[in-house]
């Protein structure tokens, strides 16, 4: 007790010299709250990033490879077509055995198909490669002269002035006899391509904003007879929202399914370059749903689809985990599977490097700030050194001289990281939200673009942005409306809002989370850090003073 007692007194007596360490240590405990602010958001910022956009593996043709074994095999053109007819496409069955896996959070696939569309004019050819052979025959004809042959000629003579003989008269002639076209099987069963899905998160093409509804919207019932098509299409055939369309069987035409158009969309130029076509790629495509799709494909047997699986995979870590898996689960050599990992790690690297960044300035002020307090310290030892000596010739042990110079200066760091901390977190307000403020408005409007894209517009939540005294008024208004103007209004307040898979990122539009409690331990930890290296030279000091020395130098 006796130096805890002792610690406080000369902490009194000493105000210059103590307020001078307190400012060092406030100062950096400042700059570690700022700096330990910055980690902390831009740990938020990568972590709201990864958890909107998600790891993301698919199964794709390996083109590479199979264009390797094309030129190694010396394949013709021909051969070549047929070799990729031969490819068994990736079922559905397969999809879901592959899905099942301990590596995924969840997966999803589409199914397309190529159909015809009656009283609908398409905007592209299909691909096709023509050969055309010819043959050259040779006729040739033998007339001979005789005494019951010979031909009347003028003046009673054969032909050469003689009396029989023959000559024989020879012919080409070249004609075309076969025409025959080379198809790519995989696309030529219709003129238009049906891409089935789920929901709208599985609608990637929407939420990348590779396509935007521009009238219309896409309609939320996934299980009926509604599809929406593009801009040209539309065009072409002066289609509308509303307009019914009627998709034909290719292999079968007696067969046909009449679906409503509820929406309109386009092909943002950005994804789509090609400036030798005059329409885009996806002028042909007509979107719906699963259900639609295989509708179509339950009633022909001889019609297959094309399932496009994408999987949801826990980490980077379990991508090649679930690669292996596939593999040995039956994979063809001919797929590979591609992921989205690096496009994540590109996207969140200059956040990193702000963490970087932050955490090696944080190394920087620690040092320097060691540094510091080692050498006040040292200074402040020599000035009481007789006080030492004095304390140990009443027989105080070096242990407990040591640990009342410690007392000491933890007593002045704790209060200087108090203020530090204030000031830092004041401070780190503005600085983490700079941060966070580009986050916020990108991933809003994201979300917002999203909505627009599906032609939805940007949904609200209901009471998010009201007053107390305005949820009141609302209230009494509802009580006045009829009964089937509640019943509607309910309706649409129970209407799940579709998230796309985008966290809004409501939780960090605030630096309030950012110097909490976690922070100030991390605080606390520097704090006693920084005593145990300032107290580092007392130490070594007091160990090696002699008291009698120190009283005779001091005589």
């Amino acid at each position: 007790m006796y130096i805890f007692k002792n610690a406080l007194v000369n902490i009194k007596r000493n105000k210059g010299r103590n307020i001078l360490i307190g400012v060092i240590i406030m100062v950096i405990a400042a700059a570690c709250a700022i700096t330990l602010a910055i980690r902390e958001s831009a740990n938020k910022i990568v972590a709201s990033y990864e958890e909107q956009n998600k790891i993301e593996a698919t199964i794709t043709l390996d083109r590479n490879s199979l264009m390797q074994s094309f030129r190694d095999s010396n394949k013709s053109q021909e051969e070549m077509i047929n070799a990729f007819n031969n490819i068994a496409n990736v079922t559905e069955e397969e999809v879901q055995k592959y899905g099942d896996s301990e590596y995924l959070e969840s997966y999803y696939y589409t199914i397309s198909l190529s159909v015809d569309a009656k009283d609908i004019k398409e905007a592209t050819d299909s691909l096709v490669k023509e050969t055309t052979t010819t043959k050259t025959e040779t006729t040739s004809r033998t007339q001979n002269w005789g005494s019951g042959n010979m031909p009347s000629m003028p003046g009673g003579m054969p032909p050469g002035g003689f009396s029989g003989g023959s000559r024989t008269t020879t012919s080409r002639r070249t004609t075309t006899t076969k025409t025959e076209k080379i198809f790519n099987e995989k696309a030529e069963d219709g003129a238009f391509t049906l891409v089935g899905y789920n929901s709208y998160e599985d609608m990637k093409d929407f939420i990348n904003g590779d396509y935007i509804i521009t009238d219309g919207e896409v309609n939320s019932d996934f299980t009926g007879k509604y599809c929406v098509i593009s801009e040209e299409l539309a065009t072409l055939n002066k289609l509308e929202v509303g307009s019914k369309i009627t998709i034909v069987d290719p292999k079968d035409s007696s067969k046909t399914y009449e679906l409503e158009v509820t929406g309109i969309y386009k092909e943002n130029t950005d994804s789509s370059s090609n400036m030798a076509n005059m329409f885009t790629d996806s002028a042909n495509e007509i979107i719906t749903n699963i259900n639609v799709v295989k509708e179509i494909l339950g009633n022909n047997e001889k019609l297959s689809g094309t399932v496009t699986p994408t999987f949801i995979v826990k980490d980077v870590d379990s991508i090649e985990l679930f690669t292996n898996e596939v593999k040995e689960k039956g994979l063809s050599e001919t797929y590979t599977i591609t992921d989205n990992s690096e496009d994540i790690a590109n996207a969140t690297e200059s956040i990193k490097n702000v963490k970087i960044f932050a955490t090696t300035f944080l190394i920087i002020t620690l040092i320097i700030g060691g540094v510091v307090l080692v050498v006040i310290n040292m200074i402040n030892i020599r000035e009481r050194k007789y006080e030492i000596g004095v304390l140990r010739t009443i027989g105080m042990k070096k242990s407990k001289v040591s640990l009342q110079f410690m007392f000491e200066l933890l007593v002045v760091c704790i209060f200087a990281l108090l203020l530090g901390a204030g000031i830092g977190s004041f401070t780190s307000v503005p600085i983490a939200n700079s941060l966070l403020a580009n986050e916020i408005s990108n991933a809003n409007s994201k979300y917002e673009n999203i909505n627009n894209n599906f032609g939805r517009g940007m949904p609200t939540r209901p009471d998010d942005s009201k007053t107390e005294v305005e949820k009141e008024n609302t209230t009494e208004e509802n009580k006045e409306t009829t009964d089937n103007t509640q019943e509607t209004k309910e309706e649409k307040k129970d209407e799940v809002q579709p998230n796309f898979g985008i966290a809004r990122v409501n939780q960090i539009d605030n630096i309030n989370a950012v110097v909490n409690f976690k922070v100030l331990m991390e605080l606390l930890g520097i704090g006693i850090l920084l005593t145990l290296i300032g107290s580092l030279a007392s130490m070594i000091a007091i160990s090696r003073f002699s008291p009698l020395n120190i009283l005779k130098e001091r005589s």
